[in-house]
């Protein structure tokens, strides 16, 4: 019996060669030109997040063009606002910080539960634990980080948007987006089959609107609680107060764990230079800030606004974060938000075909 009777042959045409070789350039044209996809991406987010208040002023007939110029303005005058009453004295507060953090971390050592502890005298097992678990080792690992960390705090903060060049080529972007009432439209009908192009910018338009609306959300929800921590460690009298604050903001991007990761920095300060019982008050503090976020403030602004679930936000913010770098954490978010939008369509599609199919069976 030939026993090649049972076997399929597989013949791969030119169309799928070509196919495949298109891929494969796709994927390294998207490598080299990464750098410049990433700032067409976070112009377009910036674009979606001014797209609302654009609306807002078309509604009232301001020109296109009038109502964008407007909100850049006002943006940037707050920006300019900001670094002058907020990032001079934050900078001030930073550099304190640093220079007074190799005295905290001295003084973090006495809390060390293993040390000068009877138990360990009664048990080499713990004895031998302890010695591995040094605190002063890991302060002096700290200690040597502070200087580079110094030192390159100015180098760091000139690459936060991949260069100035970067910057102004995400803002000019962003601003010809913003006037363009069809520009990203414009683009995807270019690049989209006729047979897809409909539900394409309906996806779009969708997407675009999601995410405006969580970017006004999610800053709307960092100075709400900026402001409430601020005010909460004023009365406490804890020092940097203004930075810890600022950090309690900017870690509101990260769903569930960025309240309890601001909160850190904040007790150890305030246990090494006002005691345990400040260090409980500052908890205290923070655990109803977080219970009011929760409870109000979030459901309020982000929840019924973007339908991304907690944990994909915050495996979209690692996935982000490990590809683009900081670029990458703050486009992340937007880009679940579209993948959610497809995903969504795709199940609706798919129940809406089930039961068309158990409709024509029973005729």
């Amino acid at each position: 019996m030939d026993n090649r009777l049972g076997e399929k042959i597989i013949q791969i045409g030119s169309g799928t060669i070509i196919k495949a070789l298109l891929i494969v350039v796709a994927f390294v044209t998207f490598y080299y030109l990464r750098d410049i996809i990433l700032v067409v991406l976070f112009a377009v987010v910036i674009a979606s997040s001014v797209e609302p208040g654009t609306q807002w002023f078309l509604r009232r007939r301001v020109p296109r063009v009038l109502a964008v110029l407007l909100i850049y303005f006002v943006a940037v005058m707050i920006l300019v606002i900001v670094f002058y009453f907020l990032f001079l004295p934050l900078l001030n507060q930073l550099v304190t910080l640093l220079s007074s953090l190799p005295g905290y971390l001295g003084e973090l050592q006495v809390w060390n539960p293993l040390q000068n502890s009877e138990l360990l005298s009664s048990s080499s097992v713990i004895e031998g634990f302890s010695k591995n678990f040094s605190l002063a080792q890991i302060i002096e690992q700290i200690n040597a980080s502070i200087s580079s960390l110094s030192n390159g705090f100015f180098s760091t903060a000139s690459t936060v948007f991949g260069g100035v060049l970067s910057f102004i080529l995400v803002i000019v972007l962003s601003f010809y987006l913003s006037v363009e009432s069809a520009g990203v439209a414009n683009f995807l009908r270019i690049v989209t089959p006729a047979k897809d192009e409909k539900y394409i910018l309906d996806l779009w338009k969708r997407s675009q609107h999601k995410i405006g609306l969580w970017m006004q959300g999610q800053i709307v929800l960092a100075v709400i609680v900026a402001m409430l921590v601020f005010l909460g460690l004023t009365l406490f009298r804890v020092e940097n107060a203004l930075l810890l604050a600022v950090l309690a903001g900017i870690f509101e991007i990260i769903p569930i764990f960025g309240p309890i990761l601001a909160a850190i920095p904040a007790v150890t300060l305030t246990l090494v230079s006002g005691g345990m019982t400040d260090a409980l008050l500052v908890v205290g503090l923070y655990i109803i800030i977080q219970q009011f976020e929760n409870q109000l403030i979030y459901p309020l602004v982000v929840r019924k606004i973007v339908g991304v679930p907690p944990l994909l936000s915050i495996l979209a913010l690692i996935v982000g974060y490990k590809l683009a770098g900081f670029v990458g954490l703050l486009i992340s978010v937007p880009l679940a938000t579209m993948i959610v939008e497809l995903l969504n369509d795709i199940g609706a599609n798919k129940v809406a075909e089930v039961k068309r199919l158990q409709s024509s069976s029973k005729k």
